[in-house]
Order: structure tokens, then C-alpha cells, then sequence
């Protein structure tokens, strides 16, 4: 197994008897990484993976009785002193699980469970309430830019990406191989898969059978039949305005779908990983609610697919686009959840704004080269509205300090 960086973090958990829950998109890695640390942990340990996306699986762990039966065929004793390990993948399906895996943690402290799960808003419906206080959650993406190197396997890269944040100055646009495979990491995407693909086909057909996947194993969970068109069409006419406002009301005239059907497919592509919204930020938090909200997938490769495009960046109208949701990926990847935008009435903007309540962070994303003194504006207005000590431009040649401003290469993030 190629490892993740998730990989570590779960394994430092298993001297903790909260329940470790990992979820994320399908096809990202998530049942790979829990058979990992199943394997690391149970050379030594007494453990069961269960994959519940097969039904016989999930008659065993559907009562608790049930459970601790077949955890005891698998080797557990009531009274042992070490962790018994259980493995529960794809746990999400089946929603009585939740309260099962709460009597577990309060009745054996020597079982530590370790679970994944598709759909954030199946498992926020399940876990919010039973099981408060007793769970770690993690999130498991497509591939970061620094894993995606990894995987590729290239030391001169790898190495180069080390070394970027040591750079100072500007034309600082010549890192090969490190733009190179920026490039390809922009338009095909992190999928493991996808990534380990070498041919510009297999690629293709690889993302076509992760939408053929999601549409299998998650819309049709939440969606009738005839629905799926519907979705389908919004999907695709996401794709086109990615990184752009959009309006409910538009787009329910575009495609078969009524405006509360937007909304609400909408917010189950987001729950399943498939895009982000941004809401603006406003220092008065009930009229993000109301504003206009922009749409970025959190794949750049899921987003071209379904844009049908997957040509060079330097002969596409929409490049920049496709840089900020690399940007915005990689934030989102690294742990920041509560991102937004800026504008104020003069129009002025900053593409994302890290919202960490007792401080905001301003992000301006441009993919050029050589900057202007006008690429700065946004930033110099929202520093002078709203009171903050750092403030970044991330950009393709250029990595220096501007007043209180970093301008910063794109390829290692390293924001705080």
C-alpha cells in the first residue's frame, strides 16, 4: 500500500478506545487504509474486519449480542485486559449500527473500533447524538498534491517539493518537474486510481466508473430512478460554472429539476463529497445564509470529467478556475472547514477566506506568473476593513513578502 497521511493518525488512536471513523468520497482509499492499520495493529493483537457492504457481514454486528458472539468466535475474551480490534467498513448503510457501536464503547472498555463511511450526512443523522464524546472523526480525500508525488514516485519532484518554501523572489516559473506534474495533478485529478493510471484513456474510464459507482451506491440511496437524469444534468451544469456564483432559480430553468429540487441536490452532493459550497463572509453571519453562494468540486478530475475536458491548461478559457479549486482542494485537504469568499460593494474580492472565528485568513488566487499591483487590491481592501496579520497570494512564479501580504508558490501551502 501506498501510504496516506491519515495512515499514521489512526494507527496513534489504537491506545484509545474512542471509536475512529473515517469518512470520504468513494474510490479514495478509505477501506484500503482501514485493511492497513487492521493488518499493522492485528500482527500482534487479537481483531475482525468486517466489510458491511455484504449483507452476511452485517447479520453478524446487527444486534449487540449479535456482535460480541462473533467477536468472541474471532478470539475475544470479556475479561482480557488488551484492546480487541473491530473493523467496520462501510458502516454507514445500515442505520441501527450507530447505537450498537455506543453500547460497545460503554459497556467493553477493551474493544476499540475502528469505521468508515461514505456519506457525512447518513453518518451526522446517525452518530450526532448517540455517539457524542466517543468518537474521532477524520476525512479522507482524493489525494493531496504532496501524496499524489508520493505516489508517483518521483524523487526529483518529491525532492524539488522539499525544498520550495527555501525559494525567494520572482520568475520562479521554471521548477521542472514540479509544474509539470502540477499540471496533470489540475486536470485529472487525486484519485488513487486515477493518479496510478499512466494512459490519458484509462484515466478517463477509471473516472467514469468512480460516477458509475456514486451513482450505484450513493444517489440511488437518496433519489428515485427517474431522478437520476435530473441530478445528473445539475451535475453537468455545475461542472460548467465551477468557481462561479449560481443561482438556484437559473439553474432549475436549465435542467428538469424544480428549484427545491436544487437545493436539496445540492446539499446531497455536497454531504457525499462530490463539490464544496462557499458561502460569503460577512461579519453579521445570518446573511451568508441569503447571499449567493459559488460551487467548486473538490476534484478538479471529477469536475473535467464531467465537463467533458481534459485538454492542456495552457489552450483552456477556464484555467484559472481549475487553480483555484486546486487551491481550495488542498485547504480543504490540510483541515480547514469553514472557508468562504469576499466582495464588498465596490466589488472588490478575495477568492477564499479561512474563517477561524477569532480571525480570518484572505486568500487571493492567480494563475500567472508575473504579478500586478492590481492583483493585490482585494487583499489591501480586506485589510483594511477587517483586522488581520496574515494574508496570502498564491500565484505560479512569485514567492516573496509584500507588506503583510505572502506571495506564495503554489505547490506546498504552508498556511496556518
Amino acid at each position: 500500500m501506498k501510504e496516506r497521511k491519515l495512515f499514521k493518525k489512526l494507527i496513534r488512536e489504537k491506545d484509545n478506545n474512542k471509536i475512529s471513523i473515517v469518512l470520504g468520497p468513494r474510490q479514495v482509499g478509505k477501506t484500503t487504509i482501514l485493511k492497513a492499520v487492521y493488518e499493522k495493529i492485528c500482527i500482534h493483537n487479537k481483531g475482525l474486519f468486517l466489510d458491511l457492504d455484504i449483507l452476511t457481514n452485517f447479520e453478524k454486528v446487527s444486534s449487540f449480542e449479535g456482535l460480541m458472539n462473533t467477536i468472541r468466535l474471532s478470539g475475544y475474551k470479556d475479561d482480557q485486559k488488551d484492546f480487541f480490534y473491530l473493523f467496520l467498513d462501510e458502516f454507514q448503510r445500515y442505520s441501527g449500527l450507530s447505537m450498537i457501536m455506543k453500547n460497545v464503547y460503554d459497556n467493553c472498555k477493551n474493544i476499540k473500533i475502528y469505521a468508515s463511511g461514505s456519506s457525512s450526512l447518513k453518518i451526522k443523522e446517525q452518530v450526532q447524538e448517540s455517539l457524542a464524546g466517543r468518537k474521532n472523526i477524520h476525512f479522507l480525500y482524493p489525494l493531496d498534491f504532496e501524496e499524489f508525488l508520493l505516489f508517483k514516485e518521483n524523487d526529483k519532484a518529491i525532492t524539488q517539493f522539499n525544498n520550495i518554501m527555501r525559494l525567494k523572489g520572482e520568475h520562479l516559473n521554471n521548477i521542472l518537474p514540479l509544474r509539470r506534474l502540477l499540471h496533470e495533478f489540475m486536470i485529472y485529478g487525486g484519485y488513487p486510481e486515477v493518479v496510478l493510471a499512466e494512459k490519458h484513456d484509462e484515466k478517463i474510464k477509471i473516472l467514469r466508473s468512480i460516477f458509475d459507482l456514486y451513482v450505484k451506491k450513493e444517489l440511488v440511496d437518496y433519489l428515485k430512478l427517474e431522478k437520476i437524469m435530473g441530478i445528473k444534468k445539475l451535475i453537468e451544469l455545475l461542472a460548467i460554472n465551477n468557481g462561479q456564483k449560481i443561482k438556484y432559480e437559473e439553474i432549475a430553468d436549465r435542467c428538469p429539476l424544480k428549484t427545491y429540487e436544487v437545493r436539496d441536490y445540492i446539499e446531497i452532493l455536497k454531504e457525499t463529497f462530490l463539490i464544496f459550497e462557499l458561502r460569503p463572509f460577512f461579519t453579521n453571519k445570518s446573511k451568508e445564509l441569503v447571499k449567493i453562494p459559488k460551487i467548486y468540486f473538490i476534484d478538479n478530475g471529477v469536475r473535467n470529467f464531467f465537463f467533458n475536458n481534459f485538454n492542456q491548461l495552457s489552450i483552456r478559457n477556464d484555467s484559472g478556475f481549475l487553480f483555484e479549486g486546486y487551491v481550495l482542494g488542498e485547504l480543504i485537504k490540510h483541515g480547514f472547514e469553514n472557508i468562504k469568499f469576499w466582495q464588498d460593494k465596490n466589488r472588490h474580492e478575495v477568492d477564499f477566506i479561512i474563517d477561524l472565528v477569532s480571525r480570518q485568513i484572505p486568500i487571493e488566487v492567480k494563475f500567472k506568473n508575473k504579478l500586478k499591483k492590481d492583483d493585490l487590491i482585494g487583499l489591501d481592501m480586506f485589510l483594511k476593513n477587517y483586522p488581520t496579520k496574515e494574508a496570502y497570494l498564491i500565484n505560479t512564479g512569485v514567492q516573496t513578502k509584500s507588506g503583510k501580504i505572502d506571495l506564495m508558490l503554489p505547490f506546498k501551502l504552508d498556511i496556518r
